[in-house]
């Protein structure tokens, strides 16, 4: 639980470290649209929201947290496999987020994991 309330917690960062540059070079930056750029970096800053919420509900195990992890590491999976489809630079960067969205979802999905949230088929005697 610990391990997935990390991860999460690591990819809302960088998710959000992202955002902001993007939304300083937006500001101080020469794109083709300022407007764009600048509502391209807050919409990540904002998408940032969703891991960071989740890692925190894992951190104090509250069930909802659970679906929103999940979601972050299926979505994570279509962007490394496109990341390290580029080649380069890219590919252990790619092979990077994949192996923490990997485990990460053996994390969520662990018996251990679902008993601590509250999560999954009840047990009775």
């Amino acid at each position: 639980m610990t391990a997935a309330a990390v991860l999460t917690a690591v990819e809302g960062l960088v998710i959000a470290a992202l955002g902001a540059y993007e939304l300083v070079l937006g500001i101080v930056g020469e794109p083709d649209s300022t407007r764009q750029a600048v509502f391209g970096g807050l919409t990540v800053l904002a998408l940032a929201a969703l891991p960071l919420a989740a890692a925190h509900g894992l951190r104090r195990q509250r069930s909802w947290s659970r679906g929103p992890s999940l979601i972050t590491q299926i979505l994570a999976l279509p962007v490394a496999f496109a990341m390290a489809s580029a080649g380069g630079v890219m590919l252990p960067l790619g092979l990077a987020v994949g192996a923490v969205a990997v485990v990460t979802l053996v994390c969520l999905l662990s018996p251990s994991s679902a008993e601590a949230l509250g999560v999954g088929p009840s047990r009775t005697a």
